[in-house]
């Protein structure tokens, strides 16, 4: 699998599971006897080595389902909500690399878990004026969508003396919720990102019809795979493919996907997103 398995990660600052993004601090005032329970029932997190060991084992087995071996497919799991104490001890397990949405939140974790040698991996839709952070923190976008951004992408890396790694967000699903360029805009945006030489190019990514439907589902990742059949026909080296979810994972792999992105398989239900 992707994400080895590390016996003696490093240590990182301790996080105060209810401050994501704040260490502790020897100057607290003190507290009661029921908020120190609380805060010791919020900072076990031993179920996620047991989450983990089960997907592993989930998505090995939808690999041999589909005559795959499970080498083939990497997990990418996102921690986009939960804050930099539940990264850490995801950490504790031999993770190094983890999916975010907001560039926000990877602005927030990424100082407190400097020491731990982490790949952030941008999910989410980003703007322009994000490109700075993500240029100086983010180590891969799988949402590059449009020619703009790899603009500005472009200029804020060659600043950094940068490279980055990128995948090309492709719109499969009709939902007007779903980003992504459309299929047929896929060629034209190959061929201008060969400009840009701190942009390397790996593959493509989509999310399927949010449905019940398996049919939709693997219609939505079969796509994306005959797209980059076709980008590979033309000379373009896309050997990735991010597709699938907690929930449709293994439909993924069966249509071709080469890493699935798993959330809440592994880090349980997600806290609500900050505002903002």
């Amino acid at each position: 699998m992707a994400d080895p398995v590390c016996a003696c990660p490093k240590k990182a600052r301790r996080v105060v599971a209810d401050h994501p993004g704040r260490s502790t601090s020897s100057h607290s005032s003190p507290r009661r006897a029921e908020d120190v329970e609380a805060e010791r029932a919020r900072m076990d997190h031993s179920y996620l080595a047991s989450n983990w060991n089960a997907v592993r084992d989930s998505v090995a087995q939808a690999c041999r389902d589909a005559g795959r071996e499970p080498s083939e497919v990497t997990i990418l799991p996102v921690s986009k909500t939960f804050g930099a104490d539940v990264v850490q001890a995801a950490a504790a397990l031999g993770l190094r690399r983890f999916g975010e949405n907001r560039v926000q939140e990877v602005r927030e974790k990424a100082p407190l878990l400097a020491d731990l040698g982490l790949a952030w991996v941008i999910i989410g839709p980003l703007q322009t004026n994000k490109a700075k952070d993500v240029a100086r923190l983010a180590h891969e976008v799988q949402t590059l969508d449009r020619l703009a951004l790899a603009e500005a992408l472009h200029h804020r890396l060659q600043i950094e003396g940068r490279t980055l790694d990128v995948l090309v967000q492709v719109k499969t699903s009709p939902e007007e919720s779903k980003h992504g360029l459309a299929p047929e805009a896929l060629a034209p945006l190959l061929a201008e990102l060969r400009r840009f030489d701190t942009l390397h190019v790996r593959g493509l990514m989509t999310i399927a019809t949010h449905t019940d439907d398996a049919i939709e589902v693997r219609r939505c990742f079969r796509q994306l795979r005959e797209l980059r059949d076709a980008m590979v026909a033309d000379g373009y080296d896309l050997p990735r493919l991010s597709m699938g979810m907690s929930g449709d994972f293994a439909l993924a792999i069966a249509e071709g996907a080469t890493e699935v992105r798993i959330g809440s398989a592994i880090f349980g239900a997600r806290p609500a997103a900050p505002a903002g």
